[in-house]
């Protein structure tokens, strides 16, 4: 009896769900990691899990990359501009813009979400390593993110 209740603590008790907004950002990669980590004050009690971020937004991307050379950001921009271009003649999405088939193309190419490990309350990201928003329109406004930290809470 007793093991079927750690049990049940261990899998209801240790989770936690909250959606974060992150503000409006030109086009162009973002690093957001204090932006996250200032709405996610729950972290510090997190002895060890990890945090799943799921962007819920089409036009608009979540990847781990590089957090202190801001070149490296606008050379993704760049890149992501020259590969995929905005003037093609095939795109029949173009109902909301000709950025917007672009941006759905890109945030397919990096995705929606990124999952981190915790441990003693922090991101167990590396030394040069950073959350980085992709927004890949010209106008994409608030972003919102959901963040699930799972872990064993101090």
């Amino acid at each position: 009896m007793r093991a079927s209740l750690i049990w049940k603590s261990v899998l209801t008790n240790n989770w936690l769900q909250k959606t974060i907004t992150l503000p409006a950002f030109q086009r162009g990669f973002h690093l957001v990691t204090e932006h996250i980590c200032d709405q996610l004050p729950e972290l510090q009690k997190v002895h060890i899990g990890q945090l799943h971020l799921w962007l819920q937004h089409t036009s608009a991307s979540l990847t781990i990359n590089e957090n202190a050379d801001p070149t490296v950001r606008s050379d993704l921009e760049a890149w992501f501009n020259h590969t995929v271009l905005e003037e093609n003649s095939y795109y029949t999405h173009t109902y909301e813009g000709r950025d917007d088939m672009p941006a759905h193309i890109k945030s397919s190419l990096l995705g929606c979400e990124v999952t981190i490990p915790i441990k003693e309350g922090q991101l167990q990201l590396g030394v040069w390593q950073g959350i980085i928003l992709g927004e890949h329109r010209n106008s994409g406004g608030n972003r919102r993110i959901v963040a699930t930290v799972q872990g064993l809470w101090r």
